[in-house]
């Protein structure tokens, strides 16, 4: 059985969906979920499933001491699931195609620094896409530029606001996520 170690920052929905669909499984389960916001949604349902949560700081982030609660789990594979901090090279190098991320974009567009959340529905809305998506791919040392694993396109209509957007995504993350992963073991 593979060992997932979950990172969020918000309110965690695609952490518990993930953690929903491993738990009926055999393939794999969710061992931990880090968070980097002690006041994040996702604590809570991290404990409600009796997951164990690993609150850091940015800077444990970047000091080694985030890697050294990561290998205390000894994951398989670690999934950022609304995570907002850029991953560090050491736990890049350490875990090598083994780290993966969803973007609710088509990468490479609206991908990097601050593009994320409503900052990219609002993009795509403001210039009129015609489609738009969910990105899956490993992570490596720039934001969002890591090789891609899954795409899965939505057609837009160009009535849909920023909110309806949003939530078209967050019907496709809910729906490949999981199934994206578990196909990769």
């Amino acid at each position: 059985m593979k060992e997932i170690v979950v990172f969020a920052s918000g309110s965690g929905t695609n952490a518990e969906n993930l953690i929903q669909y491993f738990e009926k499984k055999t393939s794999a389960k969710v061992v931990a979920v880090f968070t980097n916001n002690e006041n994040a949604g996702v604590i809570e349902k991290a404990k409600n499933y009796k997951i164990p949560v690993e609150i850091f700081s940015k800077s444990d982030l970047v000091e080694s001491k985030v890697l050294q609660k990561i290998n205390k789990y000894n994951p398989d594979w670690i999934v950022l699931a609304g995570f907002l901090l850029k991953f560090p090279q050491n736990i890049i190098n350490l875990y090598p195609n083994k780290i993966i991320n969803i973007h609710p974009a088509l990468l490479p567009k609206y991908g990097g620094k601050g593009m994320y959340g409503m900052y990219i529905h609002q993009a795509i809305v403001d210039n009129k896409e015609v489609e738009t998506g969910i990105t899956i791919h490993y992570v490596n040392e720039n934001y969002d530029e890591g090789a891609i694993i899954f795409q899965q396109k939505i057609n837009l209509t160009g009535l849909e606001t920023a909110e309806i957007v949003a939530e078209k995504i967050h019907q496709l993350e809910q729906e490949y996520f999981p199934i994206v992963i578990e196909s990769l073991f």
